[in-house]
């Protein structure tokens, strides 16, 4: 397995000279660094060396290349093509530093059907990421990062890791298709529960963990065999259909005797009719995971060419919740490339209740930081450009079950730089609320906002900079 891994999950062409297929900022797999992006001497605008290296790829590899991270398509527009409009005139903004910016978030209770609502201090806190696509010590960190800020994480698929109990106040127990490590136990013990429908960076398709990944440990939580690639089923056993769903839903509550919330969480695809069924089944939060969403391994042509941008799917996902009469009931979390608070203030603005991260979480933690140079260049990238979370040779310690490059992700520094990362994004989002005149980051909306390209306002409903009118609604 590890041969594979460094060899044909790598590099194309295992024959050619190595400055042929070493691999440099921006490269990814199977493409050699250093090709120019077009042919700007007159050469084919369809065949670039990009697509002529990709074919040759495929014809050496003979299957579909898998990857970490996510998408490298750049051609949708992203929360850089919305900008704020600031209280000017029209409206008073609140003195930054002596007026205050409320940023309490309750997620779940709008139905009034739970006992324990969750409340959060802050509108973020950390995606779904599973022991097994993360070592222990990267979820350990997370949890204690999440709870020094009065926010959550979220268990991943897999099972309840107890370092990650421990040291989480509050922790989301996901339920994935393939149900690996599901445990009533566990389920009790959570603070709230998400059944997972698909991801942003992968929607249609289930789960994989290469074997390099299936540690012991991950084998016995998830009952699979050892150092076996582990490929999660897509469709749930249980349920195929809404009404089958809330069925589903109902027995959950009565599992955890009403007491916690039931999230759903869904790749983005189309967001208004998806999150309207979500809603009706009689679930509390909606989970909506644009097309940049994050992933630990996946086919590369799923994380390029699925899935919708984040920004046009939360106000896709808003529009159902307020056309079914289910907004202030269905709570909306929306996650996908999401990286400070700006980010964050553009999603509330949009229509998001909270929002998640992931790999913003894990950067912050320390992936892709500039040390062990030499195992960088061993997996043949380098710092900024890594995104080798598939091959379990994180050098880092984040995204790995190595037990030597696992002791290098030390819990308390890692749980340290989470907290302030997560104080410095909640600051960032509450200095935009108040020079917006908002003295709650939640009421943020579209009126703050304006779009700086066609594309960006045709996918948002904004309206357009200098024009004030939303292009094509």
């Amino acid at each position: 397995m590890a041969d594979d891994l460094n060899g044909t999950y790598h590099y194309p062409f295992p024959e050619a000279p190595e400055e042929l297929v070493k691999f440099g900022d921006g490269a990814i797999e199977g493409r050699p660094a250093g090709v120019p992006s077009s042919y700007d001497e007159g050469g084919s605008l369809r065949w670039t060396p990009e697509a002529i290296s990709e074919v040759h790829a495929l014809a050496q590899l003979g299957r579909y290349q898998v990857r970490g991270y996510n998408t490298f398509n750049k051609r949708f527009p992203t929360f850089d093509d919305l900008t704020f409009v600031p209280a000017t005139m029209t409206r008073l903004p609140l003195e930054g530093y002596r007026e205050s910016c409320d940023t309490t978030t309750i997620l779940g209770g709008g139905r009034g059907l739970v006992e324990k609502p969750l409340e959060l201090k802050i509108p973020i806190y950390i995606a779904s990421m599973s022991f097994g696509a993360l070592s222990a010590n990267a979820k350990e960190a997370l949890g204690h990062g999440a709870s020094k800020v009065g926010t959550m994480t979220c268990t991943g698929e897999g099972g309840m890791l107890e370092e990650e109990r421990a040291a989480s106040n509050k922790l989301v127990y996901q339920m994935s298709p393939a149900r690996y490590g599901l445990d009533l136990d566990h389920l009790r013990r959570a603070d709230a529960l998400e059944i997972v429908v698909g991801q942003g960076a992968k929607p249609g398709t289930g789960g994989l963990l290469l074997g390099m990944k299936v540690s012991p440990r991950v084998s016995q939580m998830r009952t699979l065999p050892e150092g076996v690639d582990q490929r999660s089923t897509v469709r749930h056993p249980d349920w195929l259909g809404a009404d089958d769903l809330a069925i589903k839903v109902e027995e959950l509550r009565i599992a955890t005797n009403y007491q916690v919330p039931i999230f759903l969480k869904m790749g983005a695809t189309r967001p208004r009719y998806d999150v309207a069924i979500a809603a009706k089944v009689g679930v509390d939060v909606v989970v909506v995971d644009g097309a940049e969403g994050g992933t630990g391994a996946s086919p590369e042509l799923l994380l390029n060419h699925t899935g919708i941008p984040t920004i046009s799917a939360i106000r896709a996902a808003r529009e159902a919740l307020d056309e079914c009469g289910m907004s202030g009931k269905v709570s909306l979390v929306a996650a996908g490339g999401i990286r400070s608070g700006v980010d964050v203030a553009k999603c509330l603005a949009l229509g998001a209740d909270a929002v998640m991260i992931g790999n913003a979480a894990m950067i912050a933690l320390g992936c892709n930081s500039p040390r062990y140079l030499d195992d960088y260049k061993k997996l043949g990238t380098s710092p900024g450009a890594c995104h080798h979370c598939h091959t379990g040779m994180c050098p880092v310690g984040v995204a790995t079950q190595t037990p030597e490059l696992t002791a290098r992700m030390d819990v308390a520094a890692g749980a340290e730089r989470v907290a302030r990362y997560l104080t410095a994004m909640t600051m960032e989002v509450t200095a935009l609320a108040k020079a917006c005149g908002k003295s709650n980051v939640h009421n943020l909306d579209m009126e703050d906002l304006r779009a700086l390209s066609f594309e960006a306002s045709a996918f948002t409903g904004v309206k357009m900079a200098g024009i004030d009118r939303a292009y094509g609604w």
